[in-house]
């Protein structure tokens, strides 16, 4: 899995990292019970602090994209892609309003952000 990091970005990089296995899940390259890195060996190829990639494993074991699971180590929930409950909902529609709002202050119409949402997502289906 290729991850690549932006150090002058505003996300910070435990997220950018969260992110980033989150749209290989989303995109099926990584699958339920594949195994991550230990926090060490990841945070030693991505050249970056063991506390960053805990952090970032935490927040994915929070929100159930991956077990933390003694002597197998860190791996893709078992359950996959999950069908969201209506606290994900409410969270996605809270995490997408200020993106939206901005988009609408940048003049893009509707059908503007609808494409630009469909382009996403065609790509986020899209094997590479």
């Amino acid at each position: 899995m290729f991850i690549e990091i932006e150090p002058d970005s505003t996300v910070p990089i435990y997220l950018q990292l969260a992110q980033q296995i989150i749209e290989g899940v989303a995109k099926g390259t990584l699958k339920p019970g594949d195994s991550l890195p230990s926090v060490r060996s990841f945070a030693a190829d991505l050249g970056m602090n063991m506390h960053t990639v805990n952090k970032a494993y935490h927040y994915l074991e929070e929100k159930e994209f991956i077990q933390i699971v003694q002597k197998k180590g860190v791996v893709i929930h078992e359950k996959g892609v999950r069908k969201a409950t209506a606290t994900d909902r409410q969270r996605l529609m809270k995490e997408m309003r200020p993106i939206l709002a901005e988009a609408l202050c940048l003049q893009l119409s509707q059908e503007d952000i609808e494409l630009l949402v469909k382009e996403i997502i065609l790509d986020l289906k899209e094997v590479k």
